[in-house]
């Protein structure tokens, strides 16, 4: 589960995302409780990507959730940080750091996801 390909999308996953990958069911977007956040499963990477053009416009970068509009992300070099953008702006603006790793970003998503 470490690395993913799919298609043209090859990409080393970093140990912690890999993991919670593994623990959610693989063919269901795992849904962060009282948020309206949704973090894609290893069966919904590739379309994702692919539907929003992620290569074109952050070719660095793996989408892997969203709230309607804003987007999270991986670095493509395998570092934990999670990153956000709005789809919409994508190639635009730069990424904006939300958190050091999957598990910290869900926990803080939960209590303070107005802050985003």
């Amino acid at each position: 589960m470490d690395n993913f390909t799919r298609g043209v999308m090859e990409v080393k996953l970093p140990h912690l995302y890999a993991k919670f990958l593994s623990e959610i069911d693989h063919l269901s977007s795992f849904i962060v409780d009282n948020t309206g956040i949704t973090l894609y499963s290893i069966s919904d990477l590739a379309e994702r990507n692919k539907i929003y053009d992620i290569q074109l416009y952050e070719p660095n970068y793996l989408l892997i959730g969203q709230d309607g509009d804003l987007a999270f992300f991986l670095k493509k070099d395998g570092g934990e940080t999670i990153y956000s953008n709005d789809l919409g702006a994508l190639g635009s603006l730069e990424m904006e750091v939300v958190s050091q790793n999957i598990y910290k970003f869900i926990e803080y998503a939960k209590s303070h996801y107005d802050y985003f």
